[in-house]
Parts: C-alpha cells; sequence; structure tokens
C-alpha cells in the first residue's frame, strides 16, 4: 500500500483574544441588568433569574483560560454579545477564505511546496459561511490551485475525516498532494448569553498537506499509518440553523439556531467511545499501549482529554504526552487536535507514534495513527 504522510501543518491565529476575567466581566454586566429589568417576573416565577459566571467556574468546568477571536468588541459588548464582522461584497474574499489562505500558505511552506503542488482542496469545518459556491473552491482560486476542491462537514471531526478522505483519494490516484484547510469561527455560533457554555469556543483556522511519502520533501513529516472514523447519532450536541431556517419561520434570536449541548450526558457518553476508538484502533495495527509517545486530543475539555488519555495509556498522561492548547485557544472544534499537532510534533523522534483524535457532535470520532518519517 502507497504510503501517505502529513508533510505540512499551518496555524492562523486571529490578532485579538478574550481572557476568562473580560468575558466575566461583559457576561455578568448583562445578567445583572436582565436580572433588573425582570425583577417582578423573576420574583413572580415567571422568569428565572440568571446565575453569574466566575473565572474559577470556566476554568474549572473546561480547563480554558483565555480563546482567540475575529472580533473581540462586539462579543463583550453587554448590549451586543457576539461577534461583528463587516459584510463583505461578492468581489472580496470571504472571511473563511481568507483565514484559510493564511493557514494553508503556512502550511505549504512547511512542506515546500507551491499551489502548482496541489491537485486538491478540502475546506472541512464545522461551520461554513454559506452554503455556495463552495469555500474550497475559493481557497483553491485564491491560491492558484488547480484540479477540483470541495467542503466537508463533520462538526469537530470534521479533520480528521478529512485526512481520512485525503488519504484514500491519493491512494485512489485521484489526487497527489491535498491541501486540506479548516477554518472555524466558532464565536459565531456561540450564544455568550449562556452561562453554561459562554466561555466554551474560539477562532482559528488549521492546514495541512498530503502527499506521497516517494514526493515528500518535509524534514517534518508523519506518515499515516491507518485511519478509523466511526458516527453514532446524537442530540446531545446541536446546532439546528440551515437554510430552511426561514420556511420554519424561525427567527434570528432563536436559541436552538446556536450551539448547544447537554454537558453532563456528552462527558458520560463520548469519553467511552472515544476510549475504545482508540484502543480498539492500535490494537487492530498490533501497536503496543507502550510506543505510543504522543496523543493529540480534540481540544475541547480538559477533564475529558485527562479521561481519555488515563483510559488509553492506563494511566495518567505526562504533559508531553497529551499536549494540551485548550487553555490559550479554548475549543476550536474541527482545528483543536489540529493546533496540538502542529505545535507539538517537531520534537519526535524517527519512527515514533502518535494518535491524533478528534470527536464531537453526530457524535462523530476520527483517530489517525501516524509515525515520524523525518
Amino acid at each position: 500500500m502507497e504510503q501517505i504522510v502529513i508533510s505540512g501543518t499551518g496555524v492562523f491565529t486571529p490578532e485579538e483574544s478574550i481572557t476568562n476575567k473580560e468575558l466575566v466581566k461583559a457576561y455578568n454586566s448583562y445578567a445583572e441588568t436582565y436580572n433588573s429589568n425582570n425583577k417582578v417576573d423573576i420574583s413572580r416565577g415567571n422568569k428565572i433569574a440568571l446565575e453569574l459566571s466566575s473565572e474559577e467556574f470556566i476554568y474549572k468546568a473546561s480547563g480554558i483560560k483565555s480563546r482567540y477571536v475575529m472580533d473581540k468588541k462586539g462579543i463583550l459588548d453587554p448590549d451586543i454579545m457576539h461577534p461583528i464582522l463587516d459584510k463583505r461584497s461578492n468581489d472580496e474574499p470571504s472571511i473563511l477564505a481568507e483565514m484559510s489562505v493564511k493557514a494553508a500558505k503556512k502550511a505549504m511552506d512547511s512542506a515546500g511546496k507551491t499551489s502548482n503542488d496541489i491537485d486538491a482542496v478540502i475546506t472541512a469545518c464545522s461551520n461554513l459561511e454559506r452554503a455556495y459556491p463552495a469555500i474550497s473552491i475559493e481557497v483553491q482560486q485564491l491560491l492558484g490551485v488547480s484540479g477540483f476542491a470541495f467542503d466537508m462537514n463533520v462538526a469537530c471531526s470534521s479533520a480528521t475525516f478529512a485526512i481520512q478522505a485525503a488519504a484514500d483519494m491519493i491512494r485512489s490516484g485521484s489526487a497527489k498532494t491535498i491541501l486540506i484547510v479548516n477554518p472555524e469561527i466558532c464565536s459565531g455560533h456561540l450564544d455568550f448569553k449562556d452561562r453554561d457554555c459562554h466561555f466554551i469556543f474560539g477562532d482559528v483556522c488549521t492546514a495541512l498537506i498530503l502527499e506521497s511519502k516517494e514526493t515528500a520533501k518535509s524534514n517534518n513529516s508523519f506518515e499515516i499509518v491507518s485511519t478509523k472514523c466511526i458516527t453514532q447519532f446524537s442530540n446531545n450536541i446541536r446546532n439546528n440553523f440551515g437554510f430552511l431556517n426561514n420556511a420554519k419561520k424561525s427567527s434570528p434570536l432563536d436559541r436552538d439556531l446556536l450551539f448547544m449541548q447537554e454537558g453532563r450526558k456528552v462527558f458520560k457518553e463520548v469519553v467511552p467511545m472515544v476510549s475504545q476508538l482508540i484502543t480498539d484502533h492500535i490494537e487492530k495495527e498490533k501497536i503496543k499501549t507502550a510506543d505510543i509517545k504522543r496523543l493529540w486530543l480534540h481540544q475541547a475539555n480538559k477533564s475529558m482529554n485527562d479521561f481519555i488519555g488515563k483510559k488509553v495509556l492506563g494511566r495518567a498522561p505526562e504533559d508531553h504526552e497529551q499536549p494540551n492548547i485548550l487553555q490559550d485557544y479554548a475549543n476550536t472544534s474541527s482545528a483543536g487536535s489540529i493546533i496540538a499537532f502542529s505545535l507539538y510534533s517537531e520534537d519526535m523522534k524517527n519512527d515514533e507514534i502518535g494518535v491524533l483524535c478528534s470527536f464531537g457532535a453526530g457524535y462523530s470520532a476520527g483517530s489517525i495513527i501516524l509515525k515520524k518519517t523525518s
């Protein structure tokens, strides 16, 4: 079987960031105003008072300390509480495409590739800016790439599912070198007025270059030893926004058109699902647990990752074995595990093995076994 490698990675990080302290201040100001304006209804039991947030609550619940965002001002304004992004004309690059190009150029540089070397572009992310034309085709045009492009969405597992799809396409001969981009403006689908989730997400874009090992020139390549993806339907993480909203007479302010989750149910169901996926995957490939040098896990919740790492390795992972970027980036959906991989992979030695894993809404989960080759 032809050997496929990840030969380059890139991360575009927005300039603006929000600390827990800043976020709590904005949310609590909103909550106090709401409680004051609805004092009578709250006292009569017609409405429920909003509970205040705190830095301690956020960190204990998630392990997050700050997050990068495309717009800080709107999110921190108690009268707005959402990002404000300029509406661009159809002749201007879309925001997602612009982010993708910046991350893609970094990945191409690290892989030693130019646009002429790329045959296909996959945009894989949780939330696409529009239904059509495909963001990936716009990225393809902006980079001057020939061949073909398409978008795909498997929520937080979009990147790992795209890796499997790209590797399969290269093996089949439909493309030789593929660019994957994961633009995530997660702040756009988050309800910053909801104490239980107002702290979860951040914005970022990651990129990967996949190609045959024979053509790879990078000094930090990882062979894709094996991939395994699974899905299992669940409503515990859901966003009902879609093209039928108008037909359903939905209001843009309807709560279910933004991110919603049953956090405790997700934790209880996803942790064993992902742990078993990784364990079964490495056993199938006859890889010993002791040979797993690194776990690049989806960056959604530190407690979840700690439990998964312990179940897979049979002990609590050392910090270097399971790198965490959650405290700085927050949950960046499909991009999280790719950020961890991009930032914490160069120190690995040739032939050392790691597992890149994502998991999220669907439920969906993807496991990619990687071996350092250069």
